[in-house]
């Protein structure tokens, strides 16, 4: 039976134009799902959009149209996107769809039912444009402290789960569980929010109608985060056991900004646990993107158009440098200078130069045709064991969702491979019939190791990877059997390469 492995990301909201932050949470999943996938797993990738709400209601009606006409038409965006920078999802839910609005009333009448939602009333602070209601004493000047903007007092009637209930529980589960929250400092922000005291949530509106209804009281909508949360589980066929839920919950990975984290590390473990539901089995919180050191807005008109930089440098050099600029997990800073830098350095100096040098040598050498290799010297023995030492780093790097590590990894080998051509010099080799056997061994190592090395780029540059294998006349989609040396058989014809990235003079950008 194949182990089976769930990532998701936050659904987005319809609201938003799809921005570098949607981007890179996206890109991270779509890189730890493809690895799995290479690795023999089962794999399911599931992203999506949130359509409901106050907002897309009062945006809708601005713009003369319906919440679904609105949502219909926004969707595209964020579909087009995934597709332009080649992400392999799974399933895309969207929460207007039927089988997440039935699997939403089955969890709430089922959490209903046993006691833990009851009805009340709701009075305190409301911002429309993070959904979120604060208490006087959260508020800052009476603004909301995420956003900054005008919040209004809100009474009104209202179903609330027993979230207090579960205050202990819950700790003793992040307790438990060091990896359950990541990263640590954020684990360690929870548990210090969870001991102040979690309070009863307010999980029902009646101030406007753009949600699902709450079953059997149909004046309320149910609160937009029960709704979107659990997209997670009606995406698999919640409730029913006998198909993707009973295969792949719980969730290995819940991919996530940092200004949702208390939403996916405490609200949503709280439903799991009065629905009797297992919880997931990571959260983990990575950090915003600023824009040369300012934050993103528009207002400053500085939010980063992933489109633009795809159609400027490429999906490929876009997936490399927001995965390879910053630890997954802290703050990042996008410039254009610091991704034309990377493009030049190293896509364009050190991976493509040692691709292209090499096939051009063998194919000056030896007609293109990969020689049966002779013994190894003790330098083709280190280059060697330096591969074979990279594939298990990466793995370990990416259990660890450590982006930037694995490709560091990634570069070490690739800078290795440039110094191990130097060092060999096979121009000096070719020049004496005596040392053809040896010529040979060089051309053999120095193409089995990048061969390897795409294999593990092909999670992160799948087109690049895919393109730079063509030339090595392999043609098969890469699996955990390509990872092992000696997989490049003697008389294979290699292409000599043409330069994966061209350079990109600094000025010639806009």
């Amino acid at each position: 039976m194949s182990r089976t492995f769930y990532v998701t990301t936050p659904i987005y909201y319809v609201n938003d134009v799809p921005h570098i932050g949607h981007a890179y949470t996206t890109l991270a999943a779509d890189v730890i799902a493809r690895y799995k996938r290479l690795k023999g797993n089962e794999v399911f990738f599931l992203t999506g959009t949130d359509e409901h709400g106050q907002k897309v209601e009062k945006a809708a009606n601005a713009a003369g149209e319906t919440p679904l006409e609105l949502a219909d038409r926004v969707v595209k965006r964020f579909q087009a996107l995934w597709e332009k920078l080649d992400v392999s999802y799974t399933d895309f839910i969207r929460t207007t769809q039927e089988r997440h609005k039935n699997g939403v009333s089955h969890l709430f009448a089922q959490v209903l039912a046993q006691g833990d939602i009851y009805l009340g009333e709701y009075e305190d602070w409301y911002c429309t444009p993070c959904e979120t209601f604060w208490t006087e004493t959260q508020l800052i000047d009476y603004k909301c402290p995420d956003c900054n903007r005008p919040t209004e007092k809100l009474k009104e009637e209202s179903y609330f789960f027993r979230m207090s209930k579960y205050q202990e529980q819950l700790l003793a589960h992040i307790e438990a569980n060091p990896d359950f929250i990541q990263p640590k400092s954020k684990r360690n922000e929870i548990i210090a929010f969870v001991k102040e005291g979690l309070r009863d949530l307010s999980i029902s509106r009646t101030s406007f109608k753009w949600g699902i209804p709450v079953p059997g009281n149909e004046r309320h909508v149910i609160y937009v985060w029960f709704d979107a949360l659990a997209n997670y589980i009606t995406a698999l066929g919640y409730p029913d056991q006998s198909g993707n839920f009973g295969k792949f919950w719980p969730v290995d990975a819940h991919l996530i900004g940092k200004d949702i984290l208390r939403f996916h590390a405490v609200y949503w473990p709280t439903f799991l646990m009065a629905a009797g539901l297992p919880l997931p089995r990571k959260v983990f919180a990575h950090g915003w993107w600023t824009v040369e050191g300012q934050k993103m807005s528009k207002s400053l008109q500085n939010v980063v158009e992933p489109n633009m930089l795809i159609d400027k440098y490429g999906a490929d050099a876009v997936r490399y440098f927001l995965l390879r600029e910053v630890p997954f997990g802290l703050d990042g800073d996008f410039s254009h200078t610091a991704l034309v830098h990377r493009i030049n350095s190293d896509l364009a100096n050190d991976l493509g130069n040692l691709l292209n040098r090499s096939t051009a040598m063998i194919n000056k050498y030896f007609d293109g045709i990969v020689q049966t290799p002779g013994p190894l010297s003790a330098l083709d023995q280190a280059y060697r064991a330096k591969t074979e030492a990279m594939v298990t780093q990466v793995d370990a790097h990416l259990d660890e969702l450590a982006f930037s590590k694995a490709l560091q990894a990634i570069w070490e080998v690739i800078s290795a491979g440039n110094k191990y051509i130097d060092e060999s010099a096979p121009w000096a080799l070719a020049k004496d019939p005596a040392q053809h056997e040896r010529l040979g061994t060089i051309m053999y190592c120095s193409l089995e190791s990048q061969r390897i090395i795409y294999h593990l780029l092909a999670a992160f540059m799948p087109k690049t990877a895919t393109k730079a294998l063509s030339y090595l006349s392999w043609d098969a989609p890469p699996t955990e059997a390509g990872l092992k040396w000696g997989g490049l058989a003697t008389g294979t014809k290699i292409t000599k390469a043409e330069p994966l990235f061209p350079r990109i003079e600094e000025g010639t950008r806009d």
